[in-house]
């Protein structure tokens, strides 16, 4: 079942096409991998998913992103609200300078949640979801600074699934990360595909073809094709496709 529906998606900034007619489903319980070299419109991409582009007073956008059929540029739509539904972690962890817990809870108290059993069955939750819950349990009212990176980017996951989301929104979450941290990274995410509708934007094909069950390769602002990531992978109908992943150009 679709939960995010992308129809002829165009952006700009200022004069500058980003982002080019794209149309494309996020479906219920999947991990969608955006790839394609440099300047091909991904990180847009995913930005205006929870509209975070727009803040950017020269962006334009044209076409229509549905979530659970709702219109999310619709006049009426919450948009801190939304970000809750679609939240985003980034390539560079960026932990508050506060314990464990209290960057947990942050988000959630913001959102109005005060019982205090409540919160602390949010940080063990998402902790857990994360992967992280058995490495810091015992340190919660440690400074989120002392945690490792690879730490840290679990840390920023579970701040996020501590808001409780419909979608999580990645960006090169393990560009920065050593290969343990990064399989951690994706172990977490195949956990939470059974109750999330995951899309990662990555320059690793080969963390693509392992981690998603579809992918989508963007050039230029267009998305040239998207299939199941072993069908893409193995045959993929697009020359443009197949030389990106095969390492032809990047």
């Amino acid at each position: 079942m679709e939960k995010v529906q992308i129809q002829n998606l165009s952006a700009r900034y200022g004069e500058r096409r980003v982002l080019d007619g794209v149309t494309l489903p996020i479906l219920e319980q999947e991990i969608l991998s955006i790839i394609g070299p440099a300047n091909s419109g991904k990180t847009t991409f995913l930005r205006s998913l929870n509209r975070l582009a727009e803040l950017e007073p020269s962006f334009r956008l044209e076409g229509r992103i549905l979530l659970n059929g709702t219109d999310i540029y619709g006049p009426a739509i919450d948009i801190a609200a939304l970000r809750r539904k679609l939240g985003m972690v980034y390539a560079v962890p960026v932990p508050l300078p506060r314990s464990i817990f209290e960057n947990l809870v942050f988000g959630p108290r913001l959102a109005g949640t005060r019982d205090r059993a409540r919160l602390e069955e949010l940080v063990e939750r998402s902790l857990r979801a994360a992967f992280l819950w058995d490495e810091v349990k015992d340190r919660l009212q440690e400074s989120a600074l002392k945690l490792s990176g690879g730490q840290q980017q679990r840390l920023c996951v579970a701040r996020v699934l501590a808001l409780e989301p419909e979608v999580l929104l990645l960006d090169e979450p393990c560009s920065g990360l050593d290969p343990i941290s990064t399989r951690k990274i994706e172990e977490a995410l195949q956990d939470l595909k059974s109750r999330y509708s995951v899309v990662i934007v990555t320059n690793n094909t080969k963390q693509a073809a392992r981690a998603s069950d579809r992918t989508a390769f963007f050039l230029s602002g267009q998305m040239i094709e998207c299939a199941p990531t072993p069908e893409l992978f193995a045959s993929a109908r697009d020359q443009r496709t197949e030389d990106y992943i095969t390492g032809r150009y990047g």
